[in-house]
């Protein structure tokens, strides 16, 4: 949890930046993301470096040759003349960066061929330089809060329905898809790669020896991850971010998922994990026709569904946040998109999340649907939980709270059954699939949740009545009372 003191540290250092003329939000993440980045190289060398002294062999695979030691971050960092530093900087390690994977067909490099170095003064990438080294990025859950914070201070963050899942709800929603070594993961609107890097946290704690074995490790670095978007700047820093996470060669390109040429994908992936934009509509023209001959809609959010199911190969299952819309949406196109996961696939289950979730960006209602791509139905029973508190304060400051139902909602999904889970006053229950056919494939907690009321027990009305006319009488006695004294 990010501490106050670091947020206040964050925004000195947000602070800085704009008062040297670097105002724009992007700007200013993508720079720190590049000095970041270049910090974490230097990190993961030192401990390769003690690994290999401790052992007493060479190390392995170093990052950093002779000529290259002066673009270490502890080595230009502790440079006293910012001139010096500078010269460094961006004259070396940001080069240095740029080349890292020389490879110009790996993602890193294709994103990283247009990054440019905006810092034009020493004395602004001194001062930058000495406020990164005082964060302390060498906490793995800390380092991720204040990369979390950064970002929530971009202005640009919610325009076009392009919105940053929490890493909270992230976690969750892979954790409920359970992935398996042999998995082939897309996210299709993929940002800074949050989904992805998340989906390798998982795996790599799941399976410990995964990066042992020649097969599996050459898949988790070349073939595993998958993630598209047309933001060159998020590009870059997905980019890196997996690069961090040690994923060497994910396939993280520039493209819309629902243009015509990319619409087409199909049959690909075992998993989909994604938080697509809801911008309201595109132009027509532009999609896939074979998106729209599914759906006929300028929907992002439909054709966002749509175009993930494609994806899937059959048996692939999906965790995707949409917004509430969706799920009860009376156009034809929303119910096309219902009746296609519940009578065409497999919709395996709906959690409600809070409107907060989203703050500060927007109070956006969403939820979370998970289905299985069968190609010939399997929908018997849906899971319904309603998430009334995520951890967090659902205001614009989103502090740590102690309530939190997602732990629940994990365990109860793990757990779900059909002839257990009939409660509908509970927080948790399962709904036949002939009743969401009934409900016009209805997806709304609401249109299943009972609402238990409890008896409450009044006293008779002439009991009532008779305190009432105590009331007044002591009140005329008082008034008596004070009238006298006057």
């Amino acid at each position: 949890m990010i501490t106050g003191e670091h947020k206040s540290k964050v925004d000195k250092l947000w602070t800085t930046f704009w008062n040297n003329g670097i105002s724009n939000p992007l700007s200013v993440i993508e720079q720190i993301s590049y000095l970041i980045f270049i910090k974490r190289l230097d990190d993961l060398e030192l401990m390769k470096e003690k690994k290999a002294n401790r052992l007493g062999r060479k190390i392995e695979n170093p990052t950093f040759g002779k000529k290259e030691q002066a673009y270490r971050w502890s080595h230009f960092a502790a440079e006293n003349d910012p001139a010096k530093q500078y010269e460094i900087v961006s004259n070396g390690a940001f080069p240095f960066i740029k080349q890292l994977h020389g490879d110009s067909e790996s993602a890193y490099s294709v994103h990283m061929k247009d990054a440019i170095f905006m810092l034009r003064s020493p004395e602004l990438l001194s001062n930058v330089i000495e406020q990164i080294d005082a964060l302390p990025f060498g906490d793995k859950d800390i380092k991720g809060d204040i990369y979390e914070y950064m970002l929530s201070k971009l202005n640009t963050a919610g325009q076009a329905g392009q919105f940053r899942t929490p890493r909270h709800i992230i976690k969750m929603m892979v954790q409920m898809l359970e992935l398996q070594q042999n998995d082939t993961i897309c996210d299709p609107a993929c940002g800074t790669a949050g989904f992805l890097v998340a989906s390798a946290e998982y795996l790599l704690e799941s399976f410990p020896d995964l990066l042992l074995h020649k097969q599996s490790r050459d898949h988790f670095n070349s073939n595993m991850f998958s993630g598209f978007d047309f933001d060159s700047t998020m590009l870059r820093i997905g980019s890196m971010n997996m690069l961090l996470h040690g994923i060497e060669h994910p396939h993280i390109e520039s493209r819309d998922s629902l243009s015509e040429g990319y619409g087409d994908v199909a049959d690909r992936y075992t998993v989909v994990l994604a938080n697509p934009p809801f911008k309201g509509s595109l132009d027509h023209d532009a999609v896939a026709k074979n998106l729209l001959q599914v759906v006929n809609t300028k929907k992002t959010e439909l054709l966002f569904l749509v175009q993930m199911i494609r994806a899937l190969k059959p048996g692939g299952r999906a965790a995707v946040i949409v917004p509430d819309g969706v799920l009860f949406g009376s156009s034809k196109a929303h119910q096309a998109v219902r009746k296609l996961l519940v009578d065409d696939h497999k919709l395996d289950g709906v959690i409600s999340l809070p409107s907060g979730v989203f703050k500060p960006y927007a109070g956006v209602s969403t939820a979370i649907l998970l289905f299985t791509k069968t190609n010939s139905g399997g929908t018997d029973h849906v899971f319904f939980y309603e998430v009334d508190a995520d951890g967090y304060s659902l205001d614009d400051k989103r502090e740590k709270v102690k309530d939190d139902d997602l732990p629940d909602a994990l365990v109860r999904w793990k757990k779900r059954n059909a002839k257990k889970d009939t409660d509908r006053t509970a927080k948790h229950f399962m709904v036949p699939v002939k009743e969401i056919e009934e409900k016009g494939f209805d997806l709304s907690i609401n249109r299943y949740k009972e609402t238990r009321h409890e008896e409450v027990v009044h006293e008779p009305p002439k009991a009532i009545i008779a305190r009432l006319r105590q009331l007044e009488s002591e009140i005329a006695k008082d008034l008596d009372e004070l009238e006298a004294m006057l």
